[in-house]
């Protein structure tokens, strides 16, 4: 189970990137999304979605405990789940994605709107929910820039 917690954790060893290796996960999530994901129907995606986001609860929690961190960097499957909700039903272009991707890194790493107080919440659910929190700010953001950038 240490061993599946940290493939998971890490997305499959992203985690162990050497610079930047969340902002290496989201943009890797862009581009599944770009060339894969963004042709799944809405349900399966949010499927999808959902498992990452219960899978990375679950591992992440184990993982972090292994290594006595609250949110270890090496742990990327929150900025994975946090860009895949940034994503939900955006339009495959470019300028929104290359925005989703900006706004997204921004809000995780900046933090604002009470976003920095979720990452008290203990284990997994803490490490998971800031990210979460980023991507649904991001995704209305996205979802309105979408509907004006014609």
């Amino acid at each position: 189970m240490m061993k599946l917690s940290k493939i998971i954790s890490t997305f499959f060893g992203l985690g162990f990137f050497p610079l930047a290796p969340g902002t290496m996960a989201s943009l890797l999530v862009v581009l599944l999304y770009k060339y894969l994901l963004c042709q799944l129907a809405w349900p399966f995606y949010l499927i999808l979605w959902l498992l990452i986001v219960m899978a990375g609860i679950y591992f992440s929690t184990i993982y972090a405990r292994q290594l006595n961190l609250k949110d270890p960097g090496k742990i990327v499957i929150d900025e994975v789940a946090g860009q895949l909700l940034a994503l939900f039903l955006l339009k495959p272009e470019w300028k929104l994605l290359a925005a989703s991707f900006l706004l997204f890194r921004f809000f995780d790493i900046i933090k604002p709107l009470g976003i920095k107080k979720l990452e008290k919440i203990p284990s997994g659910w803490g490490i998971m929910a800031d990210d979460l929190a980023a991507g649904l700010l991001t995704g209305v953001i996205t979802s309105f820039l979408s509907l004006t950038w014609r």
